[in-house]
């Protein structure tokens, strides 16, 4: 009976912080968004990627703060395994930015869209990780609904292609790595930010100008910069703190699938937000019923995927020390990473 009761807490106790990981991820996503769209529309700030730049940049100071204050344990992570996921994470972004400009919006989202199956493919074949039918099922609902909302004019070039097919696998593969490195080093969210978010800051910071000013024509040092315009980016960089944190406890616990499929939810949320805050320009039946299906699509995949057979790992024998390590993970460095 007690083991029944303790068994009932632990669950209801993961349930509660699986939420609440979630709804961090969601608020601090959105925000960001909704920051990033003013700053560069209303205050021509269009330099994405030294704004990226700046976000880690701001991370990794608060990363060594609490390193400092003993918040932050030292952990270890070979050097090797960092620059591929800095090299993932990089060309991630920059990817993410030429495809933005080198293709329609139609086909952008479309890309964005694949990542999906890409994720997928990655946990099947890297992870052994099968999906029950309704899992499948639900994931294509979700693709439809986003697709029918979003994806409006659809044209496509050779270098637009490449630059999508860049942006799709990188991304993949950095979420897929950042649940791979928790698992496999036992690093919690913010360990893996304090060796991750330095090497980012600094190659972006580096990159970010020279990128930006070949994608946009205009210099970041030449920018007229004003309190207002300033005060907007300060605040994008403190909100990037914790959209980088969330991302990495959420991956961390939901996996880089999960992750995917319940980010749409955020797709969902910034185009009612942006009706709400820029104007309802837009607003139709065919968005309104792409949001119905999406969400609808995200439920069943939550119903699914938390079933017997849903989603599971194919057991294969390793050495006991580095499976119980797989199995380990960031518990014991932070509440709200606890893994699932």
């Amino acid at each position: 009976m007690e083991k029944k009761m303790t068994s009932a807490k632990l669950s209801d106790r993961k349930g509660a912080l699986d939420l609440a990981s979630w709804m961090f991820n969601v608020v601090t996503s959105v925000g960001i968004i909704l920051v990033n769209k003013a700053l560069m529309a209303k205050y021509g700030f269009s330099f994405a990627t030294t704004l990226t730049g700046l976000h880690f940049a701001t991370t990794t100071l608060l990363t060594v703060i609490l390193r400092r204050l003993g918040y932050i344990q030292a952990s270890h992570l070979p050097i090797s395994d960092l620059l591929k996921f800095v090299l993932f994470a990089n060309f991630s972004i920059v990817g993410m930015n030429v495809s933005l400009m080198w293709n329609s919006v139609g086909f952008y989202q479309i890309a964005k869209l694949s990542m999906i199956p890409v994720s997928c493919f990655l946990e099947v074949v890297l992870d052994k990780v099968r999906y029950s039918r309704d899992t499948k099922l639900s994931i294509i609902l979700v693709l439809l609904g986003v697709a029918v909302c979003t994806v409006t004019d659809v044209s496509v070039n050779a270098k637009g292609f490449i630059a999508a097919l860049v942006a799709v696998w990188s991304t993949a593969l950095q979420q897929y790595y950042v649940h791979y490195l928790q698992r496999n080093y036992s690093l919690g969210s913010f360990n893996l930010l304090g060796h991750t978010a330095p090497a980012q800051a600094v190659s972006l910071l580096l990159v970010g100008p020279f990128l930006d000013c070949w994608l946009t024509g205009k210099r970041v040092y030449a920018y007229d910069y004003t309190l207002t315009s300033v005060s907007f980016i300060i605040l994008s960089c403190t909100i990037a703190v914790g959209t980088n944190l969330s991302q990495f406890i959420c991956i961390g616990r939901f996996t880089a699938v999960s992750f995917q499929v319940l980010g749409h939810m955020k797709t969902i949320l910034v185009l009612i937000l942006g009706f709400i805050f820029f104007g309802k320009e837009g607003l139709n039946s065919q968005v309104i019923l792409g949001m119905l299906i999406a969400v609808a699509g995200m439920m069943w995949y939550g119903n699914a995927s938390a079933k017997p057979g849903g989603k599971e790992r194919r057991s294969h024998s390793t050495p006991s020390n580095k499976s119980q390590r797989h199995v380990g993970s960031t518990e014991s460095t932070e509440l709200l990473d606890d893994k699932v």
